[in-house]
């Protein structure tokens, strides 16, 4: 009898053993991407409708989307995937309207990073990173106006919303309204699908920016110190919605 237990209890912790090594796998594979593909030169394979993410935050996305229906918030995607030359000719039009404005090439570029990143750099080269609205009320002139989605603002119902439910669908709010975080400021409807992005954000960190900055001849890379450099990565790249380093 004895003999019997000490078998069962031995098969027991086996078979528990070998339903957990396959999930504690998993998680230590978590995927990464490629270089060309974190710095938004890659051929990833897009999913979506008037939007393009990867597959696992497309489905995500879907069931997201489905949910806010109940609500009666229709959420439409403003932005999601953008290549390194889609956020190059963001890039270059805003930094020469700057200085046709008598901004100096160093003011010109501190204005940018308040909402823009250089290109290589951007959340949206990895296919997981949404800006978020509701289409199902009438729309402002502005629609990214952080104003609209507090207080009295067309979007605060769908503000409200996310904050209650988009967590539970992966998606996690990137720049903050925390008082003390510098970098860009504060988007309530940037959105990231944090079990894909938490990888990227890792493997981020190991570019050397100063090297892509020049290689891609980047438009006021010349006043990109080393200093500046590593404010931009600690501030604007890492000071983010903690849940997601």
């Amino acid at each position: 009898m004895m003999n019997r237990r000490l078998f069962l209890k031995s098969t027991s912790l086996l078979s528990f053993g070998l339903a957990v090594i396959p999930e504690l796998t998993i998680q230590d594979l978590s995927p990464k991407l490629s270089y060309e593909e974190l710095i938004g030169k890659g051929t990833p394979k897009l999913f979506g409708h008037g939007y393009k993410l990867r597959e696992e935050a497309n489905d995500a996305f879907i069931k997201l989307s489905a949910e806010a229906l109940k609500s009666d918030i229709r959420i439409q995607v403003v932005s999601s995937y953008r290549s390194f030359e889609h956020q190059k000719k963001i890039w270059e039009r805003k930094y020469k309207q700057n200085i046709n404005k008598g901004l100096s090439p160093k003011e010109s570029i501190k204005k940018i990073i308040e909402y823009s990143t250089i290109p290589g750099t951007s959340r949206h080269h990895w296919a997981t990173d949404i800006d978020l609205i509701d289409a199902n009320v009438k729309q402002p002139r502005h629609v990214l106006n952080p104003t609209h989605f507090e207080g009295d603002g067309c979007f605060s119902k769908f503000k409200s919303w996310m904050n209650e439910h988009a967590n539970a669908f992966g998606f996690y709010l990137v720049y903050t309204d925390k008082k003390d975080r510098k970098g860009f400021k504060y988007e309530p409807w940037h959105y990231s699908y944090k079990p894909l992005s938490k990888q990227y954000i890792k493997d981020c960190q190991k570019l050397d920016l100063s090297t892509i900055f020049k290689s891609e001849s980047l438009i006021g890379c010349e006043h990109f110190s080393e200093e500046f450099i590593s404010n931009y990565l600690n501030e604007n790249i890492l000071d983010i919605n903690p849940e997601l380093l």
